[in-house]
């Protein structure tokens, strides 16, 4: 047996599963695609998440394209943050060309265009369903990690949430949260103290420019209702596809602590509400990130933390969750070892560092007789990449080179009458209309802040009233009456005035 033989053998051999898969393209050997030499991915493991990485231009959106048709095809609905609003021409079906042809040719699979069910969603409501989140469903924790305070800013952050509970003062946006500080430290703070004892006026000022700088990156817009239900992002169309939920993050490149916020509140979210399944034989969800070195980029220690505790557990839940990024090192190595299908398109070793960074990037794929994994990655042509996934029993397959299928819906954007159609047609539009604004802890607060204003006006004028002041005080006392005295006589004398009572002893 030949080198080409032993390789088409162990392709076949390390991508064949019992369940179903789904054709990422064709291994290649020296640089040449092997019609029928598939490299698939099995749907029971794609819970274990993944990372799509490469330089700039060499096809990892179009990866990403190509995973989340073929999951929506399959019945799994896809949640896709997209940070530079090009996977919008998933909802009309490709155009066709020459190339594509040639490509799945050599592939040796067949090329049928065809658009997908898309929800458009964004958190500022410009050009999608909008997103929002209560500050309830926040929570304590995950709200202190979102503002990055201290275990003492924590506590009393936990501490309001309960009292907001017990006294059952809905918290809904930032501006009731707010309110509910300057009740428990102003005039509030005698009844708050009584049963939750004293907060620390600098600690509540320190929360309160936290929560200042949040709005500053426009979270005040993402927190409101309604809240989003995630069970419409696990929506299934007539024919049986799932629904790809594209959240269009554009008009927030520039926030990165709003977009850090709204991705943890929605994985808590999900976490929170699906139930367990363990390994089951496919995915309930799959979520990709795109340009995820954003995230971490601008990450608190905290924040980071909640990151991998979230992706280790949510798993468990049926949800995959893939990053994609230029390189691997834009990801924090805790969570990196726990990301199980790799898609590595080229990397670029223009300086010392970036060869670094590839010899890096190859330690972390399987090792092979067939390929320099090193000079693999710096050669790769557009739309090519190394591939290894977990196998039904979590081992990696062997590393294939893989020239990768073209995506069948659209590789552009869609234009502005077209984006419209796909928003006049969504069946969450009604829903996520309008913004609700009902009687929250803000108004409950402020009324209360009001009536005590004006008690204590009220009872400072009765008392002026009914309480005599310190001069009317002393005018009505003995002395003063002496002293009223003296000086009268004292004025008369100095305008020549005599009392009648003298000049009639004369």
């Amino acid at each position: 047996m030949n080198r080409k033989e032993k390789f088409i053998e162990a392709i076949e051999q390390g991508y064949k599963f019992k369940g179903d898969s789904f054709a990422l393209g064709s291994a290649m050997l020296d640089g040449e695609a092997i019609p029928g030499a598939l490299v698939k991915v099995p749907l029971e493991t794609l819970n274990r998440h993944g990372l799509i990485a490469g330089a700039t231009g060499t096809g990892k959106t179009k990866s990403l394209q190509v995973m989340a048709e073929q999951l929506s095809e399959r019945g799994i609905p896809v949640l896709l943050m997209d940070l530079k609003g090009d996977l919008s021409g998933l909802a009309k079906p490709s155009p066709g060309h020459p190339k594509i042809d040639e490509r799945m040719a050599k592939i040796g699979l067949p090329f049928t265009p065809k658009g997908f069910p898309v929800e458009m969603l964004s958190l500022t409501g410009k050009e999608g369903i909008q997103l929002r989140a209560t500050v309830s469903e926040f929570g304590p924790i995950l709200l202190s990690r979102i503002l990055d305070l201290n275990d003492t800013q924590g506590g009393i952050v936990a501490v309001l949430f309960k009292y907001a509970d017990d006294q059952k003062l809905p918290l809904i946006d930032l501006k009731d949260f707010k309110e509910l500080i300057k009740w428990a430290t102003g005039n509030g703070k005698k009844d708050f103290q009584a049963e939750y004892g004293r907060l620390s006026t600098a600690s509540t000022g320190a929360i309160l420019r936290k929560i200042i700088e949040l709005e500053q990156q426009g979270a005040d817009i993402f927190f409101g209702e309604p809240s989003f239900d995630i069970e419409d992002l696990m929506r299934i169309d007539e024919d049986g596809h799932g629904y790809i939920n594209i959240i269009r993050l554009t008009d927030i490149q520039d926030k990165p602590k709003l977009f850090s916020t709204f991705m943890l509140q929605l994985l808590a979210e999900i976490y929170a509400k699906m139930p367990e399944q363990g390994d089951a034989d496919r995915p309930e969800l799959i979520f990709f990130i795109d340009e995820a070195h954003l995230i971490f980029r601008n990450a608190s220690k905290a924040l980071l933390e909640q990151i991998e505790a979230i992706v280790k557990l949510i798993r468990s839940k049926g949800v995959g969750i893939y990053f994609v990024t230029q390189n691997p090192r834009d990801i924090p190595d805790e969570v990196l070892a726990q990301l199980g299908l790799k898609i590595q398109h080229a990397l670029r070793a223009f300086t010392a560092k970036d060869r670094k960074a590839i010899k890096l990037a190859a330690e972390n794929f399987p090792e092979t007789d067939f390929y320099d994994t090193d000079e693999v990655l710096t050669s790769l042509g557009i739309g090519e990449a190394l591939v290894s996934v977990l196998g039904h029993k979590g081992r990696p397959t062997p590393l294939a080179a893989t020239l990768m299928r073209a995506p069948m819906s659209r590789m552009d954007i869609l234009d502005d009458q077209e984006l419209a159609k796909v928003l006049q047609k969504s069946k969450l539009r009604n829903k996520y209309a309008q913004n609700i604004d009902r009687k929250t802890a803000y108004e409950i607060l402020k009324g209360k802040i009001e009536k005590a204003e004006e008690e204590n006006i009220t009872q400072s004028t009765h008392r002026q009233k009914e309480e005599p002041g310190m001069i009317e005080q002393a005018l009505n006392s003995s002395v003063g009456k002496m002293i009223i005295r003296e000086v009268t006589r004292s004025l008369l004398g100095v305008l020549g005035l005599r009392s009648t009572s003298r000049r009639r002893r004369r």
